[in-house]
């Protein structure tokens, strides 16, 4: 969970598909009432092909007592006969829809726009689970066919982390291996504090969460758990 300043926040991430690249658009953020603005890394994304949402067409704070409808539209309806596995997916025992934001992401297969849980301080525990970025380039997927029958990963497999300063899209990348084998990255959203927790020998742990070998785009078809 991020909170500062009694306030707890959520980052809005677009994936650019064209270069792969991820860019934290905005915030998301809750105390008693919500609120939304765009950050500064939204104008590169522009340049980029992203466009401001419907919703929030302006770069000012906007501010609602409940979470805003365009957000809310994200989530699955909790009249819905499965709601209970849905949320019980998610580690959830009643319907938030704030929580379920958080904990779902709230990706839909329209867009290409979602939310992650930020890591703000490296000091106290956490737990964040996300796709492992490039793995599709590092580990030969096609479509599910080839990747995992080359690295032989299972579900509880625990891997490696490994700074690569030297790299020019991100001097804070961070490689996610398993038998020193590159499987792809940490999340550019995640890596500068990532690269911290290594650097000040913080103690972690990352895992494999999930292996979603029908996911035909191959963009969270390996789930990891990083925590502390």
């Amino acid at each position: 969970m991020a909170i500062s300043n009694g306030r707890d926040y959520l980052y809005l991430i677009w994936h650019d598909k064209a270069s792969k690249k991820q860019y934290i658009v905005g915030t998301l953020s809750k105390n008693g009432k919500y609120e939304f603005e765009y950050n500064e890394e939204v104008d590169l994304a522009i340049k980029n092909g992203f466009t401001f949402l419907t919703a929030f067409p302006k770069r000012e704070k906007y501010e609602c007592e409940t979470l805003f409808p365009a957000f809310l539209s994200r989530l699955p309806d909790k009249k819905r006969s499965d709601i209970a596995n849905i949320l019980n997916k998610y580690g959830l025992v009643e319907y938030d829809a704030y929580q379920l934001l958080k904990r779902s992401g709230a990706k839909l297969p329209i867009d290409d726009i979602y939310f992650i849980d930020p890591i703000f301080d490296i000091n106290d525990k956490f737990e964040r689970t996300f796709p492992i970025a490039g793995s599709r380039y590092y580990m030969n997927c096609n479509n599910g066919n080839n990747c995992f029958k080359n690295c032989n990963l299972k579900i509880g497999d625990e891997l490696s982390l490994e700074l690569e300063p030297e790299n020019e899209r991100d001097s804070n990348a961070v490689k996610i291996l398993y038998n020193n084998k590159i499987l792809g990255y940490i999340p550019r959203y995640y890596s500068e504090n990532v690269t911290r927790i290594i650097k000040e020998k913080k103690k972690y742990k990352c895992i494999v969460q999930e292996i979603n070998m029908n996911d035909n785009d191959c963009q969270n078809c390996i789930i990891v758990k990083l925590f502390s």
